[in-house]
């Protein structure tokens, strides 16, 4: 004799909620639409102009004056007027990414603004998107980092794009010289989609 079991309404309705609740928790956590798109950032290298009311206005006011003294005082200086100096970004290291648990390729360096702020900037990168992804410098090898950040491990914000070239402010007073690499992390699993140790640039 075959038994019929039947479902009352009372035990479908909250399966139904948990399911619901369960499936929203899991969407949060992974994001899977991430494995299907891209989010390209392109930025420009920051740099610093020549102050304004250096140039024209007061070599204008130099030649309105009879003596020809500040003249010459401006012609001898060796590197003209110290406001001119060069205004380029300076290379203080750089190295190219690793993968870890995502491809990831492309290039990391550190660089020193002609106003002395400093910046990592990430070039040609490529990599996945994820849930909560951020960009770290860490005092720990990148193959070292594929293990776990350092505790002085160093966050400057959330990956802007999987894609591109960005840049990211480094805090004031960070001493650069004390990190060894880049890692680009996932902060919800733990993990690190690729790693760039940093080094030297090589002169010439």
């Amino acid at each position: 004799m075959s038994r019929v079991f039947r479902v009352s309404r009372r035990t479908v309705v909250p399966l139904l909620l948990v399911l619901v609740v369960v499936a929203g928790i899991g969407l949060y956590l992974f994001q899977p639409w991430k494995a299907f798109t891209d989010t390209t950032v392109n930025e420009a290298l920051p740099t610093a102009s020549a102050p304004e009311g250096k140039g024209g206005p007061q070599m204008k006011g130099n030649a309105g004056m009879k003596g020809n003294a500040g003249m010459k005082g401006n012609a001898g200086m060796k590197g003209g007027d110290p406001s001119m100096t060069s205004t380029r970004p300076k290379n203080l290291a750089e190295g190219r990414f690793v993968t870890h648990e995502h491809d990831t390729s492309g290039t990391a360096r550190t660089v020193r603004l002609a106003d002395g702020g400093q910046l990592l900037r990430l070039e040609d990168l490529k990599t996945s998107e994820g849930p909560d992804v951020r960009v770290y410098l860490s005092a720990r090898s990148g193959d070292a980092a594929k293990a776990g950040l350092d505790d002085g491990a160093v966050a400057l914000g959330k990956l802007k794009g999987n894609l591109g070239n960005q840049n990211y402010t480094v805090p004031a007073g960070t001493d650069l010289s004390k990190f060894r690499s880049v890692v680009i992390w996932c902060e919800r699993f733990s993990v690190s989609f690729g790693a760039a140790d940093l080094a030297a640039p090589v002169s010439g």
